[in-house]
């Protein structure tokens, strides 16, 4: 007999009725030489401290560091995972034969083979391995299963991954409660946890410090056409921009030229220096009033926009953030549920990529796509575009990308037709053609001093047209009439204007939402918009899709973080905790990031697990003695 088991009972009774094992036990289906059961998510974790020795039950500082010779896991304390398991630890007991349908991911690994090593099963594993739950993927994964040494490296990250949360969530906590906790509440401190506490309370207290600078900004009309006075910005920013630049070329191993990029950008940046003083925008002003106003330049760029990325989870829940202010764990839940109802693929990804192989199967998702037909019909009677922004096999490791399956939705909720309907568009849209666009950009000046106007006009849609969003915007992205593009202006002409000068003030940094978190956990702290370099930085993310947003649930129930509207405040409890910790290791998402891309390459063979266990012990080993150490009166 042939044992399949899957995460969730729902799962199960997919596979069942793909295998033919129609026939319902207590536990479990059975039939055509297969019986297929489930657990419930996690059925197993690891040992707590008292499970190893007696002396580590009462909290104590001189019980620390806490790290067992070997970890060792045990069954959750639950009645019904105990039922379960019981009959799971039966059936593989006398199998010929297991199938791990557990879900193809670090996780799913770990929950998988963590029941298989307490029912103690000593037959063959095998591997299925899919990324939608249609019944074809289903039957396409049982005609190509893996060994399950091919996931031996995901087993291994997975479990570093565990055994670091707990050596140092364990220790450090225990540690700062009993060190700076005064016996009034626990001090819980984790590997992903802390840090991104650490980037809310910054970035909270970027914001109570910020000291708004008053600054000047000249405008004028001519012939009813707003012009702004040019500003030529500072070297440090410049040099700012071409950094990112550089750092995006040397992610993709390209060239990057520092010196002939300096100068490329000092020359296009002309003109006059900010405005810093209202008497010195005053004096301007009277200077141009009388002046006449004359047009110096009118020049038009054809250019073109890409589509946007296909969704990972972390922008598909940006996206919801940002459109519907749904929470991240609500984003999750909701395409969890729309991949077990089998019309979107795997959701824990972190790549907006497809693999080549998926390119074929596209024709036919299209297809079932029923409802967007009027938008899909434009493609008809050619070939599907292949851009190399969509289909990288290099890009893709396990999953690819979150897009629909093709399979017609039913039953959804309001909240599943949104996030549905976010997924199907972006899908759609990276068949459709560049939009094409238009910059018109005028110069001006007055008396000497230069004036800009620019809009940018849709020429050809494109890909918008699945969106809908066909407006004109000017050079900073706003929505503009079309008459700053259909500009009729001539070289040389000359007329009266209106100059104005505006007072304006810096703008403090905006507060986190759960959705700019996710983005900022996803490259380690860094806001970065730009989605070549965001997906360049992921390597170096903390935390795993799956889990960063019940990293944020944790915050919010230790009362370190709460919601106003929908910006994270960090509660006082929270600022003290961050403020009371000098172990850089322990906050800094930079540093952990790092360690993420450890397990990363545990997981791709290029780092040794033991290795980073090692080295892991070794730390928390290193701030437990350096927190010991400390003879200063820091408390919470």
């Amino acid at each position: 007999m042939i044992v399949c088991i899957a995460e969730k009972p729902s799962v199960a009774k997919d596979i069942a009725n793909v295998l033919g094992a129609t026939t319902r036990r207590d536990g479990y289906m059975e039939g055509n030489g297969y019986q297929v059961t489930w657990t419930f998510g996690h059925l197993c974790t690891l040992k707590e401290p008292h499970d190893y020795t007696s002396q580590w039950k009462s909290w104590s500082l001189g019980s620390l560091p806490m790290i067992p010779p070997r970890f060792g896991i045990k069954l959750i304390d639950d009645r019904g995972i105990e039922k379960q398991f019981a009959i799971i630890k039966g059936l593989m007991q006398k199998a010929d034969m297991i199938i791990n349908c557990g879900d193809a991911g670090q996780e799913g690994e770990l929950i998988q083979r963590w029941v298989m090593q307490k029912a103690e099963a000593k037959c063959p594993v095998k591997r299925l391995w899919v990324s939608s739950l249609t019944d074809e993927a289903i039957r396409e994964g049982f005609a190509k299963l893996m060994d399950a040494s091919d996931k031996q490296s995901l087993y291994e990250a997975g479990l570093c991954r565990a055994i670091g949360d707990w050596v140092l969530g364990m220790n450090a906590t225990r540690l700062y409660t009993l060190k700076y906790g005064q016996n009034r509440q626990v001090l819980s401190i984790g590997r992903v946890q802390t840090p991104t506490l650490a980037l809310i309370v910054k970035r909270q207290q970027e914001i109570e410090n910020f000291v708004p600078q008053q600054f000047w900004v000249l405008k004028t009309i001519y012939r009813d056409i707003a012009f702004n006075a040019i500003v030529k910005r500072s070297d440090e920013d410049v040099m700012a921009d071409l950094e990112k630049k550089k750092e995006a070329a040397e992610k993709k191993g390209q060239p990057f030229d520092m010196a002939e990029a300096w100068r490329k950008a000092d020359a296009e940046n002309i003109g006059m220096e900010p405005i810093a003083s209202e008497e010195q925008g005053k004096a301007i002003l009277d200077r141009i009033k009388e002046a006449p106003f004359t047009i110096t330049s009118v020049t038009k760029k054809e250019g073109k926009e890409l589509p946007p990325s296909l969704f990972d989870l972390g922008t598909l829940q940006t996206e919801c953030d940002k459109r519907f202010g749904l929470p991240v764990d609500v984003t999750l839940q909701t395409v969890q549920s729309l991949y077990e109802k089998k019309v979107t693929t795997y959701p824990r990804v972190d790549t907006t990529y497809l693999s080549d192989d998926v390119y074929a199967k596209c024709p036919q998702i299209l297809m079932g796509l029923r409802d967007y037909q009027h938008l899909i019909t434009p493609l008809h009677g050619r070939p599907l575009l292949k851009s190399k922004k969509v289909f990288d096999n290099k890009k893709v490791t396990d999953h690819h990308a979150i897009i629909p399956t093709g399979v017609y939705p039913q039953a959804l909720t309001d909240t599943e037709k949104k996030v549905y309907d976010l997924i199907v568009r972006r899908f759609i849209a990276v068949f459709h053609p560049d939009c094409k666009t238009r910059t018109t950009t005028v110069l001006g000046e007055s008396d000497g001093i230069p004036f800009r106007t620019s809009g940018k006009e849709i020429v050809e849609p494109g890909w918008k047209v699945v969106f809908e969003s066909q407006q004109a915007t000017d050079d900073e992205g706003n929505n503009c009439p079309l008459s700053i593009v259909n500009c009729q202006f001539t070289k040389g002409e000359s007329g009266s204007h209106q100059p104005e000068l505006v007072e304006r003030w810096t703008q403090p940094p905006k507060p986190y939402t759960e959705g700019t978190l996710i983005r900022a956990m996803e490259t380690a702290g860094k806001l970065v918009d730009d989605e070549e370099l965001r997906d360049a930085m992921k390597e170096n993310g903390i935390g795993r899709p799956a889990t960063r947003a019940e990293i944020i649930k944790t915050l919010y129930k230790r009362n370190y973080v709460t919601k106003a509207r929908k910006s994270l405040v960090a509660t006082p409890t929270g600022i003290e905790l961050i403020g009371l910790i000098r172990e850089e290791l322990l906050k800094s998402a930079e540093l952990t990031g790092i360690w993420e891309k450890r397990l990363r390459d545990i997981e791709a063979r290029k780092y040794d697990a033991k290795q980073f266990i090692g080295e892991l012990k070794q730390m928390v080993t290193d701030i437990v003695h350096q927190v010991l150490a400390d003879n200063t009166p820091r408390r919470i």
